[in-house]
């Protein structure tokens, strides 16, 4: 099956966005009265009919709710990495196999501070279309680390969600009084609970001491990810797994 996505949609008429336009009727020489499959980024696929290859416009044929959709909430807060190659593979790969939300974070030990917004978007939408799902993450802005936690608790919606930072340094987690819990036990508490949950990723240097503080001190519980030392994109994919392995349906 092949996915085109449109966010334009009135009444049972939606119009295909430029690129995807290109793609289905130069590239794929769709045409007039050919059936396609569109997402609409919300969870909706719907069967269309094409009425008109220049403005892109095609007729609802009929639509299918949650389609390619997943028994939980997941949001990843991740240091971006410096080389950009990694971050995006992590949104590739975090997307097809199920996430909700992406925020990037920038860390006291982040190496890379600027980040492309809009190719990344178009890497998640790629990525959606290609795996067969029709909820397109939110991507969030670049944001500071200590201005994404005071905003994060700030919200209401929030005050519900299952809170985890991937932190290494043992000694200063016991000496602060907290207690680290395995991947698994954390993941088991998220199915278990059937809430939505959240992860920070630190960059390769890992989170300052000061940051992971301010982060327990806000709710956030420490988590190990085992005896391995991975590279940012891959515990953040990692989490992500772990929770879509422990929440299928």
């Amino acid at each position: 099956m092949k996915l085109f996505y449109s966010n334009t949609i009135e009444d049972d008429i939606l119009l295909l966005p430029q690129e995807e336009a290109v793609h289905c009727f130069r590239v794929l020489r769709h045409k007039i009265g050919d059936q396609i499959n569109v997402i609409d980024g919300k969870g909706n696929l719907y069967l269309c009919e094409i009425l008109d290859t220049k403005s892109g416009s095609a007729r609802i044929i009929s639509k299918k709710e949650n389609f390619g959709s997943h028994p939980y909430n997941i949001h990843i807060a991740v240091a971006p990495t410096k080389n950009t190659d990694r971050f995006e593979w992590f949104l590739e790969k975090a997307t097809e196999i199920g996430i909700d939300r992406i925020s990037p974070i920038i860390c006291k030990h982040s190496e890379r501070k600027v980040l492309k917004a809009i190719r990344g978007q178009r890497i998640i939408l790629s990525a959606v279309k290609q795996s067969l799902k029709a909820y397109l993450p939110l991507y969030d802005d670049a944001i500071s680390f200590e201005d994404f936690i005071k905003e994060f608790n700030a919200d209401d919606k929030n005050s519900e969600v299952l809170k985890y930072i991937a932190f290494c340094d043992e000694e200063l987690i016991s000496k602060e009084g907290f207690e680290r819990k395995s991947i698994s036990e954390a993941v088991e508490h998220i199915s278990s609970a059937k809430k939505s949950c959240i992860f920070l990723i630190g960059p390769e240097g890992d989170f300052s001491p000061q940051e992971a503080l301010t982060a327990m001190k806000s709710g956030f519980t420490p988590i190990s990810l085992g005896s391995s030392r991975l590279r940012t994109e891959t515990a953040a994919l990692y989490a992500v797994a772990a929770v879509n392995l422990y929440n299928q349906d």
